[in-house]
């Protein structure tokens, strides 16, 4: 005969459901973000010199303000340094995935992947 084992329940007003707020699916704005950070990463340094990694630096401090300002909205936004043309696209993935986690509004996630796709038009890769 097996044990009988008793639970204990809190009143459902203690309870909190870690879904209680909507969960918005960003996987376009990390799609956008991963494809531009595999083409940085596969451009020829000379491409990189000229324009793209200037501008993925540019997307990447934007995407981090705008996290920054959605996490904190009466905090200090800290620019994100320059690391330097080759850590370009792995700044690029973190500040996009940053802001990804950050994001509510759908109308904020078609934005942030209306920037990503128009750096990744100027940065002509």
């Amino acid at each position: 005969m097996w044990p009988v084992l008793h639970a204990t329940v809190p009143e459902r007003r203690g309870l909190v459901n870690s879904y209680s707020r909507r969960v918005l699916d960003t996987t376009p704005l990390t799609a956008a973000v991963d494809q531009f950070a595999d083409r940085l990463r596969a451009a020829p340094q000379s491409r990189l010199q000229r324009s793209a990694a200037a501008e993925a630096l540019a997307l990447a401090r934007e995407l981090s303000a705008r996290a920054q300002k959605l996490d904190d909205p009466g905090g200090v936004v800290r620019e994100m340094p320059d690391a330097g043309m080759f850590a370009a696209a792995d700044q690029v993935t973190v500040a996009g995935r940053d802001l990804a986690v950050s994001l509510r509004d759908p109308g904020d996630l078609t934005e942030a992947v209306e920037l990503v796709d128009a750096a990744m038009k100027r940065a002509g890769i």
